[in-house]
């Protein structure tokens, strides 16, 4: 079962500590997610369900490439990591 981790500025704002999740994409990781924590969803994924400007998803330590459909695959053993991408200076 994949592990889905968050950064630590996305914590500031949400309960969103390391969980478990089902799947064998992101789309269905992410799914499950949502399911577990909803509250999560406007942070990570627009109304069209497409990954936000500023997020960035790795699965191990590859960045997913798929940023709209999200079909990405995610082995069992493998550690999604969700982060909110900084910019400005």
């Amino acid at each position: 079962m994949p592990r889905v981790t968050f950064t630590a500025n996305l914590q500031r704002h949400l309960d969103c500590s390391s969980l478990d999740a089902v799947g064998d994409s992101i789309a269905a990781v992410m799914a499950d997610v949502f399911e577990q924590r909803p509250q999560m969803r406007s942070y990570i994924v627009d109304d069209q369900g497409q990954l936000r400007r500023h997020v960035n998803i790795f699965v191990d330590n590859a960045m997913i490439k798929d940023r709209k459909g999200l079909t990405d695959p995610v082995g069992a053993d493998e550690e999604v990591f969700v982060f909110q991408a900084l910019s400005g200076g």
